[in-house]
Formats: C-alpha cells, structure tokens, sequence
C-alpha cells in the first residue's frame, strides 16, 4: 500500500508545532464535514484522511514513528518488532506470530476506518494475516465541536446543552467569550482503548459582528444620530444598549463626531464577576433637509447674525 503524507493532507510542513497541526485540522475538518457536505463522497474521503492525519500527527508517540520511519515505514516495522522479540526472548513467548501494535479503529466519522497505510504502521493485522485485538493503550481521540452566539449571548454566563459524537453534555458558558475564542472540556472526547483516558472536547465559539455594536475586547461602539437642533440647543435623548435603554442629556453645541463614554456599559470581562467595559457613543448630527421657505429664511437670519 501506498506511503501517505499526512503533513501534506493537514497543509503544514514537517516542523510545524502542536498549535498549527490543531489549527489546520479544526479548518479541514470543518470544510469537509459530513454535516456541511451531505452526500458528497469526495468530502468524505477527505474528511476521514484529515482525521486520519490529525490522529497520527497530534499524538506524540504516533508521530515519532510516523517521523522516523516515514516511506520506510514497513521495515521500520520489521526491525522494531525484531528488537522486541529480542528484549522478551526468555521471558515469554508471543505464542505465534508477530506482536502487532493494537487494533485502534477511528469510528469518529460515518463509515468510520483508517486507511491500510495506518492500521499497518499503528496496529491492526497480526502475524499470518489474521487480525487480533492487542493490550496497547491508547488515549481517546480530541474532539472539536463549533458553537454558535451572538453578540447578545455574551452578556451574561448562561447554561447551554450541545450534543457531540450522540453524547449531550451540559456546559456553562461563561459570559464575555470572545469569537475564536477555545475552551477545553476535559474527558468529554472519545473514549480510550483498553482503560485508557478519554480524549478532550474543545469548543470554539464563533461570534459574528453585530449590527448595531462593534466589539473591541470588552468595549463596545455605537454611532448615535442626532439631530442638528439637539446638537445646537441641547437636550435629552435616549439610546440603547445590550443591557437596556438610557437617558443621555446631550450638550448645547455638541460637535458632529463628538463621543461620550459610558462607563460599565460594554461586555462582561471574561471570568471577572462585576468588571465590564464601557459602551463608546459617537454623535452623527444630522442636517435637515427639504427645508420650508419659512426654514431658509430663519437659516439666513442665523447666518447674518
């Protein structure tokens, strides 16, 4: 069977670090997921070959071997089970055939199954062709799972149950999270082989712009109109916030840009009960227009004055 170059699949290069292998697998992933590309056998394929690549490469252990032996890979095999053999030789016999390195099955996916090249370096096929379950241990696969809010969602810590790989787990979202922003669920991934721990659960919660509000950190920024009279004379208005309405006193001969601050009026800060940002208001003074004749007259006694 073939050599497969799992850093070419993933797009990184054989120096990439931990952090880039995660990031560029949560992106194909996401790509070519069942969900987002229903009855397309292409995406699939390409869906199980990114995981494939992402179980290897994110496992130290897997990826030593992989690094090691690379297009050699089948005897490299030969050689490390030589090696065994020759440690163990005395102490007890395999009782025929070749120790294999476990039979690990990906069920991550419809369909499931790692390809040949991967049960053949990472376990799977014993000695005479016949396959048999080994006592390797294994950790449980990570899981990545995307969570949809909006802006209005962060405003304070809610619970929420999302359901990943058929499992409902029951989380609280803490308020003020950030888009992009990650968190680890421990022990919620997939189960481990042979007693071995499960895997991890991480979340990425995706936040798109509001229409109204733009976020920066835990500030928040609003354009407000106002009208050209309120500008000149002064006066009450009122604006609103994520957290309600309020009354603002605009000053007489407010300037067309001007920006007041209030203050703990912007999105909780992450994990710090009681902290908030502030809300920025920036004044849009409006110009009237389709003026009265009446209306351009007084304009021009202004203007004289």
């Amino acid at each position: 069977m073939a050599f497969i170059d799992y850093y070419n699949i993933l797009g990184v290069d054989k120096n990439a670090s931990d952090k880039d292998i995660k990031s560029a697998y949560r992106k194909l992933a996401r790509k070519y997921h069942p969900d987002v590309n229903p009855n397309d056998p292409e995406a699939e394929k390409q869906f199980k070959q990114v995981n494939e690549a992402n179980e290897v490469l994110s496992d130290p252990e897997k990826r030593e071997k992989y690094d090691k032996y690379g297009e050699n890979w089948q005897h490299g095999e030969a050689y490390e089970q030589a090696q065994k053999q020759q440690q163990q030789y005395g102490q007890y016999s395999y009782g025929g055939g070749a120790q294999d390195f476990g039979g690990f099955d990906y069920g991550g996916s419809e369909g499931g199954g790692f390809s040949d090249f991967f049960n053949s370096m990472f376990g799977g096929m014993g000695g005479g062709g016949s396959r048999r379950q080994s006592s390797s241990r294994y950790r449980g696969q990570d899981l990545n799972a995307e969570l949809h809010l909006n802006l209005r969602d962060v405003m304070e810590s809610k619970k929420q149950t999302i359901t990943v790989n058929g499992k409902n787990i029951r989380l609280t979202i803490p308020a003020g999270i950030e888009n992009g922003q990650t968190i680890k669920i421990a022990g919620h991934g997939a189960p481990g082989t042979n007693g071995a721990p499960a895997g991890d659960l991480y979340i990425t919660f995706a936040i798109p712009d509001d229409p109204e509000f733009k976020r920066t950190g835990s500030d928040l920024h609003k354009t407000l109109t106002i009208d050209l009279y309120t500008a000149v004379l002064g006066g009450e208005i009122t604006a609103d916030t994520l957290t309600g309405k309020v009354k603002l006193k605009v000053a007489p001969g407010t300037q067309n840009n001007t920006k007041v601050k209030l203050k703990g009026k912007g999105v909780p800060v992450y994990k710090k009960d009681g902290h908030s940002g502030d809300l920025y208001l920036t004044y849009n003074v409006q110009l009237p227009t389709n003026l009265t004749d009446k209306q351009k007259k007084l304009f021009e006694e202004l203007a004289k004055l």
